[in-house]
């Protein structure tokens, strides 16, 4: 019996008498030759970006290779990624700039990393974050347009946001965030059944209704206005595009599957069930991509003043990189050292999950770029030159990997500006005052 073999093939018989109908998953007989389309529509295997953020940087002379380049050396604090070395870029000497603006201790860098921008308030971000931009050009048509999680439990730990001083909150209970990815709501992609919610359609409707209005609206106001009502009226653009998706059936994807649901467990700074926090939203998280319910997403381990803490002490990673002596013979703060040690542990388990689906001949990971970043270089006093970075995957083929860039002190807004164009936006440069470049890091963009 001959098949044909297209994205929306099923496999249809009779069972007592019945019609029977068994949807078929994304299968490599699908993809075109390079496994980056589909054979039969040219629709591109999804590529994704997401950012991963640990607080209160690294000891720079055994975190920073020696060399750029290709086969970077691993020193004791790197160690940890040297199964995954060959897709992993460090980079490094990129400085912040703040043209007078003061460096708000644990706020300053991530800020500026995030945005291009210096940052003059203690909270918010200055202006739009990469990944929302990022965000505006690739999750347009996935059920969430990004998602944020803070491993810590702290809602309020985000870098995302549209500037203003605004931020997206972040998810902090792995229980609420698989209720949130496959609860009410989520549809099986692989499933046979596809019968689209009236709920949804009936706010679809509506708010359908709502963007009549709005473009008379816009009509009859003048350009000052129609700026204030485009910004405004973003998030109800975005409510649209989220209800439409819910209304489409999805496309079969292979390595999509329904996790069992997460029990509640303690939400807090204890670095012990920050880990398991981490990894239980990490697996969600992987899933989410799998099953193209997002394309965008921020992962924050702790928060930049990190409040981390053992279970059975008080004091916090933060106290201990100021108050902890340098031991004279090891050249470092050995108990402060730990939490980088569990943090370090915890991007290696990020990146495997990512590494572990196959999606045709690549991985998930592969078709992913994840930008890793801290907030200051060294805690003790506070250092926003050379703040540690790292990006992970190659964006379905866009990005070269297993280097160490050295940034020979240029504005780490380079790196922004590098990550939006590998990522398909439209931009020639980025930041402004000193920041303002137009030179993205070409020795990583394929």
């Amino acid at each position: 019996m001959a098949i044909d073999l297209t994205r929306r093939s099923a496999l249809r018989g009779l069972l007592h008498g019945a019609a029977v109908t068994v949807g078929v998953p994304l299968l490599d007989a699908f993809l075109d030759g390079n496994g980056e389309a589909m054979a039969a529509t040219g629709s591109p295997v999804p590529v994704r970006f997401g950012t991963w953020f640990w607080g209160l940087g690294v000891n720079p002379t055994r975190w920073f290779p020696d060399k750029p380049g290709p086969g970077y050396d691993l020193k004791p604090e790197l160690e940890p990624i040297r199964p995954f070395a060959h897709k992993i870029n460090i980079l490094g000497n990129f400085n912040v700039m703040l043209d007078g603006a003061p460096n708000l201790p644990h706020t300053s860098g991530g800020a500026a990393i995030r945005t291009g921008r210096a940052l003059t308030a203690e909270r918010g971000l200055p202006g739009e974050s990469f990944d929302v931009t990022i965000g505006d050009r690739i999750g347009t048509r996935t059920r969430f347009r990004s998602l944020e999680m803070s491993a810590a439990g702290d809602a309020r730990n985000s870098l995302s946001g549209r500037g203003g001083g605004n931020l997206n909150p972040s998810e902090t209970s792995a229980s609420a965030l698989y209720q949130r990815l496959f609860g009410i709501g989520f549809k099986d992609p692989n499933s046979a059944d596809f019968v689209p919610d009236p709920v949804v359609m009936a706010r679809r409707s509506v708010l359908s209704a709502v963007g009549e209005q709005r473009r008379a609206l816009e009509r009859a106001v003048g350009a000052a206005d129609r700026e204030k009502l485009d910004q405004y009226f973003t998030s109800v653009r975005q409510l649209e595009n989220q209800l439409e998706v819910e209304l489409t059936r999805p496309e079969p994807l292979q390595a999509c599957r329904v996790l069992p649901p997460v029990k509640e467990r303690p939400v807090n700074a204890e670095i012990e069930n920050v880990v398991v926090n981490h990894a239980l939203m990490t697996d969600l998280l992987v899933m989410a991509l799998a099953c193209d319910q997002t394309r965008v997403f921020n992962m924050m381990f702790n928060n930049g003043a990190s409040s981390l803490t053992r279970i059975g002490s008080t004091i916090t990673h933060h106290q201990l990189t100021h108050e902890e002596a340098l031991d004279n013979r090891l050249g470092y703060q050995p108990e402060a050292s730990y939490f980088l040690s569990r943090i370090f542990e915890a991007w290696v388990y990020f990146v495997s999950a990512l590494d572990r689906i196959q999606e045709g001949p690549r991985t998930l990971l592969d078709n992913t770029l994840v930008f890793a970043h801290s907030e200051t270089e060294f805690a003790k006093f506070h250092t926003i030159d050379n703040i540690p970075m790292m990006t992970a995957g190659s964006a379905g083929g866009r990005v070269r990997t297993g280097l160490y860039v050295d940034g020979m002190g240029t504005p780490v807004s380079r790196v922004g500006l590098t990550l939006q164009q590998a990522m398909g936006v439209s931009v020639d440069s980025w930041g402004t005052q000193s920041m303002a470049t137009s030179k993205s890091i070409g020795e990583i963009l394929a």
